[in-house]
Parts: C-alpha cells; sequence; structure tokens
C-alpha cells in the first residue's frame, strides 16, 4: 500500500497512518479548568453553553493550552451536546452537577427539528474558521462530535450516570422510537461533521464515552452500527475526511470497533491493557492514547514511567498520545509541561 504523502502536520499525518519519529500529542479537555486563563473566560462568559456559542471566547479558550504548552493540536472548544440543544432539546450546565436536560420521551421525540440544527450551530462553524486563521500550519485543528448512542443516553436519561440505565431501558421497551432518535442523530450528526470540516477542521473525533455497560448485541447495535453509518454519511461528503473513534470502556470489542466502523484512529481508555490493545487492532492502524489522568495529577516518576512505557508499547504503529479521558480540574500546569516534555523526548 503506499503511503500519502505528508501535509506538514505530524498529528494529522500520524492519523492518515504515517508513523512519526515521535508520538505527536494533544490532552482531551486540554482547554479546561485546569488552567487559570480558562477560568477568566469562563466567568465572563456567563453559562458554559454562552461560552461553546460565542466564537471569540470559544477561539480564545481553544488556543490558550497552545500558548502554554508544545502540543500539536488544537481541539474545538464545544460540547457534545450542542447536538440535542440544537435540536431544540432543552439543555443547561449547573454548578456541580454538569449537563441536565429534559428527557425526552416517545411522546416528545417528534418535537426535535433537525431543520434547524445547522442554523443553530453556526457560530461553532464560525469558531473553527477562526482557530484556523490563528493556528500554526504545523498544528492540526480536531473537530468532534459526541457518538449517536452517547448522545441518546443524555437526551433519554437527562443526565450522565454511571450505567445509562434509562436510555439502555428505553432502547429495549421502546425500539422503534429508539431507533428513529439514533437515526436522526446519525443524519444530524453527518452533517455536523461535514461542516466542520468545511469551516476548516483538519479531522474529526467521535466521542462514545458510554461504550461501556453494553453486552455485545447491544454494542453491536448501538455503537458500531451507527458510528459505521456516520462515518460512511460523513466519507460520502468528503471522501478523505480523517476520523478518530473514542469508544471509551468498549474492551474487548476495540478490535471490532476498528476494523468495522472505518475510523482512521481508535482512542484507548486508561483502562485498555496495552499489550492487548497492540495484539487485537490490525497491524499498522493508528492508536490514540491512553495516559491516567490521574497519573497525571500526582505526576513525578510513576507518570514519567508509564508515559514511557506506552510510547514504547505503540512504537511499532501511528500513535497519538493522549490521556485515556479528560484531564481533570486539578491537574497541576507543571505536570502538564512535564508530560509533553517525556513524549517529545
Amino acid at each position: 500500500m503506499t503511503s500519502p504523502d505528508p501535509t506538514g502536520k505530524p498529528l494529522l499525518d500520524t492519523a492518515r497512518g504515517i508513523r512519526q519519529a515521535r508520538p505527536p500529542v494533544w490532552i482531551m479537555r486540554q482547554a479546561g479548568r485546569y488552567l487559570p486563563e480558562y477560568r477568566q473566560v469562563r466567568e465572563k462568559a456567563g453559562s458554559f453553553l454562552d461560552l461553546c456559542y460565542a466564537p471569540e471566547l470559544a477561539t480564545e479558550v481553544t488556543l490558550q493550552p497552545l500558548r502554554r504548552f508544545d502540543l500539536d493540536a488544537a481541539i474545538l472548544f464545544s460540547d457534545i451536546l450542542v447536538i440535542p440543544d440544537a435540536l431544540g432539546q432543552s439543555v443547561r450546565f449547573e454548578t456541580g452537577e454538569g449537563p441536565v436536560l429534559e428527557p425526552i420521551t416517545t411522546d416528545t421525540l417528534g418535537r426535535l427539528d433537525p431543520d434547524m440544527a445547522m442554523a443553530n450551530l453556526a457560530p461553532v462553524f464560525e469558531t473553527l474558521g477562526r482557530i484556523k486563521s490563528a493556528l500554526a500550519p504545523e498544528k492540526t485543528l480536531i473537530g468532534f462530535c459526541g457518538a449517536p448512542w452517547t448522545v441518546a443516553t443524555y437526551m433519554i436519561g437527562g443526565r450522565g450516570s454511571s450505567d445509562q440505565a434509562a436510555a439502555r431501558l428505553f432502547a429495549l421497551q421502546y425500539p422503534d422510537a429508539f431507533a428513529r432518535l439514533m437515526t436522526l442523530l446519525v443524519d444530524v450528526s453527518a452533517d455536523y461533521l461535514i461542516a466542520q470540516l468545511s469551516a476548516g477542521a483538519d479531522m474529526v473525533q467521535i466521542f462514545e464515552s458510554w461504550a461501556l455497560n453494553l453486552d455485545e448485541l447491544a454494542f453491536e447495535t448501538y455503537v458500531l452500527a451507527p458510528n459505521k453509518a456516520l462515518v460512511e454519511k460523513v466519507r460520502a461528503a468528503v471522501p478523505d475526511a480523517v476520523i478518530t473513534g473514542f469508544p471509551r470502556g468498549a474492551a474487548g470489542l476495540i478490535g471490532r470497533y476498528a476494523r468495522e466502523t472505518g475510523v482512521n484512529v481508535i482512542g484507548l481508555d486508561y483502562a485498555t491493557p496495552l499489550a492487548f490493545a497492540d495484539s487485537v487492532l490490525p497491524a499498522q492502524f493508528a492508536v490514540q492514547g491512553n495516559l491516567d489522568p490521574l497519573r497525571l495529577v500526582a505526576g513525578g516518576p510513576q507518570m514519567e514511567a508509564r508515559a514511557q512505557e506506552i510510547v514504547e508499547a505503540f512504537s511499532n504503529r501511528p500513535h497519538i498520545f493522549n490521556l485515556g479521558h479528560g484531564i481533570v480540574p486539578q491537574t497541576p500546569i507543571e505536570n502538564v509541561a512535564r508530560l509533553i516534555e517525556i513524549v517529545k523526548q
């Protein structure tokens, strides 16, 4: 197989299958509460969603971590729940509680309005254009969305939970309504990612944050099939679209996810054993991950040793270094700087 031509963006090239001399690095939630400059902008913005929809402010917080650290990518500052918000569902973020949605039912499902979704999301696309114009040419710009199942769990349950029981039960009790919701989310999410790529994103990531707690049949129906359909719809419009899938908690099913969805890169959560991932994924398939965020909080020799182990474990394939979940607010800034230094050595 002929290797693609390099783009001059190390992280994007890695995602396209070109192994680098050292893994490029970015950090999930790298624009966030561990940075004092982010907290200042967040306070000025008002609500969290107001910040997501304010192009000037969202651009600023997206670029903040790249001013502090030699990261290889910027990721759009937004949230996976802008999709239900754009569809007309009530979404708000409570301090100390996280997202709260008015749960949809079989009776209210028809009130969702996909025709207005892209217009409602126009500020996000403006943000991407602003980021692109401000970003150094060697840096990769990443867009994203939540996977249909993950977004559906919040739309049905009203908020996050440890087992997503409300959505799992809804899918079993009302399969027709659930199928309509998933089809809607595949279609709108595909339009959203296509628009992000058109607005300046170099690649996109699908966050399947709730791939855990599913039996293999549910995983096939709720995760594999919708993610595959989403990737196919994006590629129908953007044939060379570079896509990362992050099926958190997929465990023994990560091999199927990588082979069947069509993504270029699979993100690994921190509970995934390194040797297992390397053994079940196709040869030369790109991986992303997977340091435990709390190892980054603790820092010191244990963090450095584990980071080196991760780099070594995936030295035989394209590897993007990242955490195995989002950075947490109590993370010391000096530990982030040291981690990036370790990876870049």
